[in-house]
């Protein structure tokens, strides 16, 4: 029997090093983030410019990846920095090495 294979992401959204931050679910990341690119999603994403992905994490269960979500949006303003700075100290935008 073959299972679905599902994935879902977690990710967060900056404008700029130490910027404003955006936390957010998706199952489709690539086509997510262009969208966040092109402003065609109106909201705080659109009104504050952020469009660099800082920060991915993978999930196959969508329970676990709402509760992340849900965990990270609680956090403090310094453990979401921390959480970037850590697996990308340079704020670095992760999309750009996606193949259009």
């Amino acid at each position: 029997m073959i299972k679905n294979f599902h994935q879902y992401y977690v990710y967060i959204l900056s404008n700029k090093p130490n910027g404003t931050l955006y936390i957010g679910i998706t199952n489709d990341i690539q086509r997510r983030i262009l969208e966040h690119k092109q402003g065609l999603i109106d909201g705080f994403t659109k009104k504050y410019g952020l469009d660099v992905l800082v920060y991915l994490e993978m999930y196959h269960n969508v329970n676990d990846a709402i509760s992340r979500e849900k965990q990270l949006k609680k956090w403090k303003r310094l453990w979401k920095i921390e959480l970037i700075e850590k697996e990308n100290p340079k704020w670095s935008d992760l999309s750009i090495e996606w193949n259009d």
